[in-house]
This record gives C-alpha cells, sequence and structure tokens, in this order.
C-alpha cells in the first residue's frame, strides 16, 4: 500500500490514475532508492510483473488480476516519472497518454471516422493498413520485432512476417489437431532436447536467425 494512501484515498472528485501518477511522483522525488533508478534498472522489475500478470490472467483469482494489473501500472509510471526528468527530452505520464490515445484513434477508423468493420478480419485490415501508415521508414517486415521475446513467442511473431512476405516455414507431417496436443508436442520436443545434453531455447533463436536471413533476402 501507498504510504501517502491514508490522506489520497477517498478525496471526493479524485481521480484514482492522477493519485497513482503523483504518488510515484513523490515516490521518484523522496525515495532514496527509487531516485537513483533509471529505465535499465526496471527492465528486470517490467519482465518479472508482466509474468505475474499472465499467471493471474490464467490461474489467479479477479483480486489477484486487479493486484497484479496495479503492479505493471506502477511500472509504467515509474518509467513515465523516471523520463519526466530527463535533461534533453523530457515527458510524462499524460504526454505517453496523449500518444496512446492518438495511436488508439488512428488505429481504429471503423469507431472514430466513419469506416466500417463488420468482423474481426476487416477490423485487423484497418489495423494493419493505420499501421503501415505510420510505420512508411521501416525497411523491413521485421523491423520493431523486440529481439529480447522469449524464443517461444518471439518464433510465432517472426513466422507471421515470414508468411506474410512469402517465406515457407517448415511444417510437421503429423502436426498437432489442439492447443492441448500441441502443448505435448512442445513438451515432447524440450524433453528430446534435454536428453540429448541440446538447450531447447538456444536451438530455436539460432533457427529463428536463420529464418530472419531469409526474410531479408526475400525483401532484397
Amino acid at each position: 500500500m501507498s504510504p501517502h494512501s491514508d490522506r489520497r484515498d477517498g478525496v471526493p472528485g479524485a481521480d484514482p490514475l492522477r493519485v497513482a501518477a503523483e504518488t510515484m511522483r513523490e515516490v521518484r522525488e523522496k525515495c532514496v532508492w527509487s531516485e537513483r533508478i533509471t529505465h535499465r534498472d526496471l527492465i528486470p522489475y517490467l519482465i518479472e510483473e508482466s509474468h505475474e500478470v499472465i499467471e493471474a490472467v490464467e490461474s489467479g483469482t479477479r483480486a489477484d488480476l486487479r493486484e497484479e494489473l496495479g503492479d505493471l501500472l506502477w511500472q509504467v509510471l515509474f518509467h513515465a516519472a523516471i523520463a519526466a526528468q530527463d535533461p534533453e527530452d523530457p515527458f510524462d505520464i499524460d504526454d505517453v497518454a496523449r500518444t496512446l490515445t492518438a495511436k488508439m484513434v488512428r488505429r481504429h477508423p471503423h469507431v472514430f471516422a466513419g469506416e466500417i468493420a463488420r468482423t474481426p478480419e476487416e477490423v485487423l485490415v484497418h489495423w494493419n493498413a493505420a499501421k503501415a501508415a505510420e510505420k512508411r521508414a521501416r525497411t523491413s517486415v521485421l523491423d520493431g520485432v523486440p529481439r529480447g521475446m522469449p524464443a517461444l513467442a518471439l518464433a510465432q511473431k517472426l513466422a507471421g512476417r515470414a508468411v506474410g512476405v512469402g517465406v515457407a516455414i517448415p511444417e510437421l507431417a503429423d502436426a498437432p489437431a489442439s492447443e492441448a496436443e500441441l502443448g505435448d508436442a512442445l513438451l515432447a520436443l524440450v524433453a528430446t532436447a534435454r536428453a540429448n545434453g541440446w538447450d531447447a531455447e538456444r536451438a530455436l533463436r539460432e533457427r529463428l536467425r536463420m529464418l530472419e536471413d531469409e526474410v531479408r533476402g526475400v525483401e532484397g
């Protein structure tokens, strides 16, 4: 619980998000640990909090999810508080919110600009068109994919980009028929790697580097 909650909770008309942002600002300025933290220092905490949200979604209670979402929000507020003190290019949580709002409005023309989308597939068309317009400076479909993602999540992201430019992805002769079967197959592959002394994470990342080379080769 915030050390300031006793004087802020329950204030009539108080915006909870604004109160949280102000609480973070004070913590950043007055806590001897927090005032020394950098964006890079926060990365492990951001990863940990993200995984805790996932765990709460998959196996937690509603109270767990509410708490973990709050912890993840605190990370966003923390980064914004750090950014606000940058001497060369400062921005704060309001700037972050404005940027987000503008992006979401652009990417939902069927909600805000009179376009039509009657199916999820049509929504995706609008989303991708808006995203492409925003990223005109990018030269590859691989640009913007964070390489720090876990190998399996990265593989799913890169495979989608690769298929989009016509690069063939290897297929199993006996493909799983459900997510449950897919889980069994993935576990079996990891067990095989372990039995042979192979590193499953490294093996997948090395194969993904080859896939990236194939994509960039097709793009010219």
